[in-house]
């Protein structure tokens, strides 16, 4: 997914693009307003998040949050150190899709990357069908019925597997950290649960006969190859 890094003191940055990096994220970097709009133009390369630092030296934060929703639908995270309610609300109002106060945990970021991600729609070339179907390559996820077919043969999977691969599917190329994936598909966060999620990889790599398709992100989580990618 790639990420357009609002943020003007340019050691934060690098330390959170190099973060974001390695949760699978291809990070670009804007020190003001001013070049954040300006990578927002629509023959720009296309963003799945904006992460936008209010504190900016150009421009009120929250008048670039209103340029940026009038220019585009891609969701925008306000970072902040104000934590007043009203401050919040007048984000979200121009329209935020969410905010992170200072200081935060990097895995509360990371969650929410990824839940504004999952609430809006986008269109990737990796993945197509309808809001009931999703193909990737010879791989169709029937959602409704949690049927999967590889080049039109049905593949049995427990409910388990079902759902790990079906999230994985919602964002081709991203990496889902291993607490998320967990959190998401057994509703657990025991620690445990490690070893079954290696197990559940595992069986779906060998009856999808794509071992290729899920790879593992070491020290960090899984994310799904899209055939062809």
């Amino acid at each position: 997914m790639r990420l357009l890094l609002v943020e003007d003191d340019n050691h934060v940055a690098a330390a959170l693009s190099a973060v974001l990096r390695r949760h699978g994220f291809d990070v670009t970097h804007a020190r003001n307003g001013e070049e954040a709009l300006q990578a927002l133009v629509p023959e720009g390369p296309g963003f799945g998040v904006v992460l936008l630092d209010l504190g900016l030296p150009d421009q009120d934060g929250y008048e670039v949050c209103g340029k940026i929703r009038k220019r585009t639908a891609t969701p925008v995270i306000m970072v902040t150190a104000r934590s007043d309610v009203r401050s919040r609300i007048h984000g979200l109002n121009l329209g935020a899709d969410d905010y992170v106060v200072k200081p935060y945990d990097t895995g509360e970021l990371l969650a929410r990357i990824h839940a504004v991600s999952r609430r809006t729609v986008h269109e990737d070339p990796a993945v197509t069908g309808s809001d009931d179907a999703l193909r990737l390559g010879t791989v169709q996820i029937e959602l409704p019925t949690r049927r999967v077919t590889v080049d039109g043969s049905v593949v049995q999977l427990t409910r388990k597997e079902f759902d790990l691969l079906a999230l994985l599917a919602q964002r081709p190329g991203v990496v889902f950290r291993r607490e998320q994936i967990i959190s998401e598909v057994w509703r657990t966060s025991w620690e445990g649960t490690g070893r079954t999620l290696e197990v559940h990889v595992a069986s779906l790599r060998a009856k999808l006969r794509m071992p290729a398709l899920i790879e593992t992100v070491r020290g960090v989580g899984y994310r799904l190859v899209a055939p062809g990618a």
